[in-house]
């Protein structure tokens, strides 16, 4: 038998399951960091925070809103759309005339 340029007669060495790679942390994880980033978005920086905690949320939830839920991915993205929102008004607060925070 004959073996082409690239493709010998013997198989590849390494077995599939240890071929690929787990790059990034998990989803279970990265739901703990969103809701983290959440919570101290409420006290500082939560212009920053904020959509960190969404970004994480929605990471851990697999970019769908379908299948299992768990609990801290709903938590980050909601509480960190929330902290983004009120960042977002104490800005826009600060800009205006009164220097307010309505």
């Amino acid at each position: 038998m004959m073996a082409a340029f690239g493709q010998g007669t013997r198989g590849y060495p390494r077995s599939r399951g240890r071929t690929w790679r787990r790059t990034g942390p998990d989803r279970a994880t990265l739901g703990i960091i969103g809701t983290v980033c959440a919570v101290a978005g409420f006290f500082a920086l939560g212009i920053v925070l904020g959509p960190v905690a969404v970004f994480c949320g929605w990471q851990s939830l697999g970019r769908k809103w379908s299948g299992d839920r768990n609990i801290p991915a709903v938590v980050a993205l909601v509480l960190g759309a929330i902290d983004t929102l009120l960042a977002v008004v104490a800005l826009a607060g600060a800009a205006a005339w009164g220097n307010g925070l309505l």
